[in-house]
């Protein structure tokens, strides 16, 4: 596959995708087997020490195939769960509990695919995961289990949170330390600001997506978050494009690009925060100091998606200088594909910058007013 998609003409790239992609559709055939299993969650009771707990839903991550195996998250979320510290302070007993229930449904319950729950890895273990799989078609996926504080109870995906909230987030509410541990309580709003964007900019994603398996495939694990190439990917758009219909070649250069600039990233939306209260403007100022790359989870701003580790992005930017050299960034005609223009750094508001233009401007009518009556 890696050899198809690198010899392959930058004009076909769109035909690849549609023929040549991995299968997501045994994924999509899921749906009703987890909307039954999430279903059969809500309707029992917890015991022990989170008795008063109770699944309210489940929502399914990204589902992310290579060769007939593909990996997914399940995020369970709770209600009674007061902030975001009960999470932390009881995910351990929250996973046990979850692995009971989901045991007991194991064995009660026929599903048309085979189910099963894996072991905790130790008795205090804080992962857990199941898989779902159809030995004759030679395809499975494995869940990751996470349990989360049902945020989107208290908020309205459609509009812009009240920015107290997030205030309230990297406070002192939010144990030190801890920051970005909370990233699956953002589940709805990072799939919504993926699930919104155009059709076609979904399946540069997924092209983008597919390189970085590729990559994988051949480096290792030891690479940057997928994540943070999906964001990367939306941002190229954003910033070079921002047309539904549009070169998959130079979207797909662009991206690469940015990954050899890596050193240079200093990436954030403000879709859901932003500079306006400060509290929040100080502590962003805080997260966009520090040694790059950075590229802010756009509904989680404690958590820094392109990780911590620079050797990461310098293997794959690597690996991303060497395929910029081939044929799936040529015309037939042998002319390189040029990328889109777009920075490697969003710019940052100068700190409490409205609070200096209100004075510049306090300042100039004071003077206009005083002079005036000092002429007079």
């Amino acid at each position: 596959m890696e050899q198809d998609l690198r010899s392959i003409p930058a004009s076909k790239l769109d035909k690849f995708i549609e023929n040549h992609l991995p299968d997501t559709s045994f994924c999509a055939d899921l749906r009703e087997v987890i909307d039954a299993l999430c279903a059969l969650l809500k309707d029992r009771s917890f015991r022990g020490p989170v008795r008063r707990m109770r699944a309210s839903k489940g929502v399914k991550g990204k589902c992310t195939a290579l060769k007939g195996r593909s990996d997914a998250d399940l995020v369970v979320f709770l209600n009674n769960l007061t902030y975001f510290e009960d999470q932390l302070n009881q995910q351990g007993v929250l996973i046990k509990e979850i692995k009971k229930q989901l045991c007991e449904i194991q064995h009660e319950r026929r599903f048309g695919v085979k189910f099963e729950v894996h072991s905790l890895r130790s008795p205090n273990s804080q992962a857990l995961s199941f898989k779902l799989s159809a030995p004759d078609l030679l395809k499975e996926v494995k869940f990751d289990v996470l349990p989360a504080y049902d945020l989107l109870d208290h908020l309205n995906i459609l509009k812009k949170p009240n920015q107290q909230f997030y205030a309230n987030l990297i406070s002192g509410r939010t144990p030190p330390g801890k920051e970005g541990k909370l990233s699956t309580c953002f589940m709805g709003l990072r799939k919504y600001f993926l699930n919104c964007r155009p059709t076609k900019l979904k399946r540069l994603i997924r092209l983008v997506t597919h390189w970085y398996q590729l990559c994988k495939e051949k480096l290792g694990d030891r690479l940057p978050p997928q994540y943070a190439l999906e964001l990367l990917t939306v941002y190229a758009w954003e910033h070079g494009s921002r047309v539904t219909k549009f070169n998959t070649a130079q979207g797909f250069r662009t991206v690469l690009e940015l990954v050899t600039k890596y050193k240079q990233l200093q990436i954030y939306w403000t879709v859901y925060y932003d500079f306006r209260h400060q509290e929040v403007s100080e502590y962003l100022h805080q997260q966009l100091k520090k040694d790059r790359p950075v590229i802010l989870d756009p509904a989680d701003p404690t958590r820094n998606i392109a990780g911590l580790n620079p050797k990461d992005w310098r293997r794959l930017a690597g690996e991303a200088a060497a395929w910029l050299q081939y044929p799936c960034f040529k015309y037939r005609d042998g002319s390189p594909v040029c990328s889109w223009e777009v920075p490697t750094e969003v710019g940052v508001p100068t700190k409490y910058l409205f609070c200096r233009i209100f004075w510049l401007l306090f300042w100039s009518l004071f003077h206009f007013i005083f002079g005036k009556t000092s002429s007079g």
